[in-house]
């Protein structure tokens, strides 16, 4: 009896889709905000990132091919599609490519500025 992996993460070598999304991809634990065409705004974890697209913990049902926006330190908005779903993650692939590294750069802390008291001279 044949058996057929529905894992998105198990792919055919002849797949062209799927060689180019073997692409590097960084694993990371990063909290992003996703926003779907139907209204839906949450954060969602995401678990990797490559420069045209990311796995995220989502468990809600999600339509495939559904237009989304993610929010991504270091990087912003950034419009996809929902590419799969699989037991509580999904699949976006983006529009465009991204920098993932810059999602992981440190953000920035704010200056702090001393207010001191100005001296005269008398």
């Amino acid at each position: 009896m044949d058996q057929y992996s529905t894992d998105p993460m198990d792919v055919a070598a002849d797949d062209d889709a799927a060689i180019q999304r073997i692409g590097a991809r960084d694993s990371l634990l990063l909290s992003a905000r996703l926003r779907t065409s139907d209204g839906v705004d949450m954060t969602v974890r995401v678990r990797n990132l490559s420069s045209g697209g990311l796995m995220a913990e989502y468990a809600q049902p999600i339509a495939l091919g559904m237009p989304v926006r993610v929010e991504l330190r270091g990087i912003g908005a950034i419009d996809g599609r929902i590419a799969w779903t699989a037991e509580g993650r999904i699949g976006i692939a983006f529009d465009r490519e991204i920098d993932p590294m810059a999602a992981r750069k440190p953000v920035a802390k704010r200056s702090t500025t001393i207010s001191r008291p100005v001296r005269r001279a008398v």
